[in-house]
Formats: C-alpha cells, sequence, structure tokens
C-alpha cells in the first residue's frame, strides 16, 4: 500500500469523514498483510477543523503558503540573529498576512460546506502564527498534514537567544574593566538578557491583544449577521402578519355579508311561509263557501 499516498488523501478530507475512511484504509491494509502500513495508518489522528482549514489553505494556495512559509523562515532567522530592524520589517507583515491568510482558510472551509465559528477563525489564526514559528509545525502544514491546533506561540522563545553570542559594541572601548564574580554574568549581560525577557514578554502580550482584537472583530461580524437575518425575519413575519390581517378583515367583512344574507333568507321564507299559510287558509274557506252552496 502507498502509505505516502492514503495519508496525503485522508488529511485532504474534511473532519468528519477522516475516522471512516483512516479506519477503512486500515482494515485493506490488514487484508494486504501490509502490518507496517496499517499500524502507520492506524496512528493517524483526525484533523482539528482549524488545522484542516488551514491545510486547505495549503493545498488549494500553494504560492501564497510558499510565500508564508518564507516568511516564517526570515522571522526565525531574525530572531536568531537578534536584528531587530528586519524582525520589525518581518512582524509588520506577519499580523497582515495571518489575519487575511486566516479569513482565506475560513472562506476555502465554508466553500465546502463547513461552517466556521469565531473561536474556530482564532484557532486557525494560531495554526498559521505556530507555522512562523515552530519548523516542525511550517513541515506538516506545507504537506497539508497538520492535525492539531498548536499551543499559542509567545513571540518566539522557542529560539533561545541567550545561545546567540552577543554583538559586539563598536563604541565600547578597549579600556580595562572589572571583572565580574567568578560564576556569576557580567552586569551588562544580566542587563541584555533583562531586556530580552521584557521584550519577548511584550512581544506575547502584543500577540494576545491582536488575537483577542481579531476575536472580537469576529465576533462582532457575526453577531451583526445574526441581528441582520433577524431582522429580515422580522420584516418576512410582519408582512406576513399585514397579510394575514387584511385576509381577516376581508373574511370578517365576508361573514357579516353572508350573516346579512342570511337574515333576508330567513326573513324571506318566514315571510313566503306565511303568504303561504293564508293562501292555505283562504282555499278552506273558498272550499266551505263551496260545500255550503251545494247544500
Amino acid at each position: 500500500m502507498d502509505v505516502e499516498r492514503v495519508v496525503d488523501e485522508l488529511y485532504g478530507l474534511a473532519p468528519a469523514r477522516f475516522t471512516a475512511a483512516r479506519d477503512a484504509y486500515v482494515v485493506e491494509a490488514r487484508k494486504a498483510k501490509d502490518q507496517a502500513a496499517a499500524k502507520t495508518i492506524a496512528a493517524l489522528r483526525r484533523p482539528a477543523l482549524a488545522a484542516w482549514a488551514a491545510n486547505l489553505l495549503a493545498r488549494r494556495r500553494p504560492q501564497d503558503a510558499r510565500r508564508f512559509l518564507a516568511l516564517g523562515e526570515s522571522l526565525r532567522s531574525a530572531h536568531r540573529a537578534l536584528d531587530a530592524e528586519r524582525l520589525r520589517e518581518a512582524r509588520g507583515r506577519q499580523h497582515q498576512l495571518v489575519t487575511a491568510l486566516a479569513r482565506d482558510a475560513a472562506a476555502l472551509a465554508r466553500g465546502e460546506g463547513q461552517p466556521v465559528s469565531g473561536t474556530v477563525l482564532y484557532d486557525i489564526e494560531r495554526v498559521l502564527h505556530g507555522v512562523l514559528a515552530f519548523p516542525d509545525v511550517a513541515e506538516q502544514w506545507s504537506l497539508g498534514r497538520l492535525a492539531r491546533v498548536p499551543e499559542a506561540v509567545v513571540g518566539f522563545a522557542a529560539v533561545a537567544p541567550e545561545t546567540v553570542p552577543p554583538r559586539r559594541d563598536a563604541t565600547r572601548t578597549a579600556g580595562p574593566k572589572a571583572s565580574a564574580p567568578t560564576g556569576e554574568p557580567k552586569p551588562e549581560r544580566r542587563d541584555l538578557a533583562a531586556a530580552r525577557s521584557a521584550a519577548r514578554e511584550a512581544e506575547a502580550e502584543a500577540d494576545r491583544c491582536e488575537h483577542r482584537l481579531t476575536a472580537a472583530r469576529t465576533a462582532e461580524q457575526d453577531a451583526t449577521a445574526r441581528a441582520e437575518e433577524a431582522a429580515g425575519q422580522v420584516r418576512r413575519l410582519s408582512d406576513r402578519l399585514h397579510q394575514a390581517q387584511g385576509a381577516r378583515s376581508e373574511a370578517e367583512a365576508a361573514a357579516a355579508q353572508a350573516r346579512r344574507a342570511v337574515q333576508d333568507a330567513r326573513d324571506a321564507a318566514l315571510g313566503a311561509r306565511r303568504r303561504a299559510e293564508r293562501a292555505a287558509a283562504a282555499v278552506k274557506r273558498a272550499q266551505r263557501a263551496q260545500r255550503a252552496q251545494r247544500d
């Protein structure tokens, strides 16, 4: 069994179809006595909805995916090199691209008949931030095989800047410096480490705020859409109510007219009955008078 083809096919399916298709391939592999393939396929995990939508983006928009992966490499390289200018430039593009690509992924998912809530859209953004920060996530996403939403990215903490040699200050004089006590970091190293830590924390807080802003905007859009839909339903119901009220008025008028017709018919029938009774009485009187004349 071509395991690579099967894996690629499975992660291209909607999450609701994944498990049944995977289990069917496991059965097929076991029937073919390909235990290695059966074990590999059985270990595959159904992708989270957000991961599947992000995979869909990588599969359907390969050029956009390549550019995004290149941005991730640039961010990680700039962070390792402590290149503040490159990092600011890359991060400026990062937030714009993540927001735009997350919406594109959500649109692709909706095109496949899969609704995407504000929470799922937020998770898609988490996936994309993880693609930028973590090479292993980037690799799985580039293949369209990401199964889970990665942990929230705290800046680029996975790349430890303390392992990078500090840059030399070109303006520093070469004069003698007082040595720090053995076993303790020099003051300037402590200051640099503290500054880096503060920068990472500030960057992480900025990311969290931007995530919350995106989620709030999405929730606002969803709520607005629901309000507009409800308003449309109110308008349609109002029209139907107006039509029903008109029909009721017409029916009431027709009923009143019918009641008048019934009363008129009843009066006419009563009058006709009385006239018939008088005519019958007149006939009887005439008959009696005729018999009296014969007698």
